[in-house]
Formats: C-alpha cells, sequence, structure tokens
C-alpha cells in the first residue's frame, strides 16, 4: 500500500469515526467520503469500497437500518462520478452541493419505498421529502464543511510530504 493510500485511509477512517460524535442529524462526512475517495483514488473498486467499509465500521456502532441499501448505492454513485472531478474549490463545492441534493433525493426516496409512515402515493413521496428538508439544510452546510475540512487537510498533507503529490494511489 502506497503512503498516499495510507494517508487518504486515515482521513477517511477518521471522518467515519467522527459520525460516532454527537451532531445534528444527517451533519456527517457522508459525502465528502465519497468525493474525497473518487477524486484521490484513480482505482475505481478503492475509490468506493474505502467510504463503503468507512460507513460499514461506523455503522456497527451506530446500528443499521432498512435503508441503508439507499445509503450505501448513494456513496457508490458519488465516488464514481467523483473520478471526473478535480480538487479545484469551485468543482468540489458544487459537487458538495450536487451530491447532497442528490442524497437526499435518493435516500428520501428510500424512506417512502420501504417504509409504512408514508402512502405510497404521490402526496405521501411529497410528505416524505417536505419532511427531509431539515434533514437537506443540515447536510447541505455538513457537506461544504467535510469537504473544506478532508480536501484541505489532504492538501496541507501534500505540502508537509510532497511524495503524496507524485505517489500512485
Amino acid at each position: 500500500m502506497t503512503f498516499k493510500r495510507v494517508v487518504l485511509a486515515i482521513i477517511i477512517l477518521m471522518a467515519a469515526l467522527s459520525r460516532l460524535i454527537p451532531h445534528p442529524p444527517n451533519f456527517t462526512p457522508i459525502m465528502a467520503m465519497g468525493l474525497l475517495c473518487g477524486v484521490y483514488f484513480k482505482n475505481k473498486q478503492l475509490a468506493v469500497i474505502v467510504p463503503l467499509l468507512a460507513m460499514l465500521v461506523s455503522d456497527l456502532v451506530l446500528g443499521f437500518h432498512g435503508t441503508l441499501i439507499w445509503v450505501y448505492s448513494s456513496i457508490v454513485v458519488i465516488s464514481l462520478c467523483a473520478s471526473m472531478l478535480k480538487p479545484k474549490v469551485l468543482h468540489l463545492g458544487g459537487a458538495s452541493l450536487v451530491s447532497s441534493m442528490f442524497f437526499f433525493v435518493v435516500t428520501n426516496f428510500g424512506v417512502w419505498m420501504m417504509g409504512s409512515f408514508y402512502p405510497k402515493t404521490m402526496t405521501g413521496l411529497g410528505a416524505c421529502y417536505a419532511a427531509g428538508i431539515p434533514f437537506l439544510q443540515n447536510a447541505l452546510v455538513g457537506d461544504l464543511m467535510y469537504v473544506g475540512i478532508l480536501f484541505g487537510v489532504f492538501e496541507l498533507a501534500k505540502r508537509s510530504f510532497p511524495q503524496l503529490s507524485i505517489d500512485p494511489v
């Protein structure tokens, strides 16, 4: 395993562990992990496996729920799409917002499909999305913050360890 992979894995693990500290609902590093892996892991399998493993580790502690397939599927899509990004502030900010919205749409659809709280009608789906808006607000802010932190930490690490800029991932 290259030094760059180790550093990225540590950043991802720390982000996953941050899910275990008290935080507002959906104010988590999930999307930032997927984006970071997609951008820096050129191996698409690693770009998907690393954030999924990080999620699995934290979900072992937090517990599992019936909509994990929707959450994990979102991470897969976001990680794969992020492989087309360059680590530039505007690209990452836009990707963070799009990822938040994508995650919101997919996971709330999953809540509506898998649960029994909302009727299986367009009105029920609308109610499900409306009820998720406070979570979306937290996700938007959290995703932007964590993207800044995770990418910022890695870019700072590259300044301290120049081999991170040339080490293949």
